[in-house]
């Protein structure tokens, strides 16, 4: 018995770690991405190049010091910044500048 509680609290852990790192992921369809790539390079914003200890990946905050774009594409309904690095179309949130989905 004491070993399926402890089973069942660690199956509880794990499957509540998993739902806060997909807290932090969105998941834009395909069709969106699309669009907002062709948002991004009709803007031809210029490319950002982000200080050396910053990663380009999911959950990362992005510095202050570092200039986002406002996401402003009418047929999608997200509410996210945007920045371009390394050719890819970086989107962060306003409120926290965390890196929520990479568009390659």
């Amino acid at each position: 018995m004491k070993t399926l509680v402890s089973s069942l609290l660690a199956a509880g852990v794990l499957t509540a770690g998993t739902g806060f790192a997909l807290a932090d992921t969105i998941l834009i369809a395909p069709a969106q991405q699309k669009v907002i790539h062709e948002y991004v390079v009709k803007q031809n914003p210029a490319p950002v190049v982000l200080p050396s200890d910053t990663m380009v990946e999911v959950g990362t905050v992005v510095p202050d010091t570092v200039q986002i774009q406002q996401l402003d594409v009418p047929d999608v309904q997200v509410h996210y910044d945007y920045m371009v690095v390394n050719g890819q179309t970086v989107l962060v949130d306003p409120q926290t500048r965390k890196i929520v989905q990479i568009i390659q």
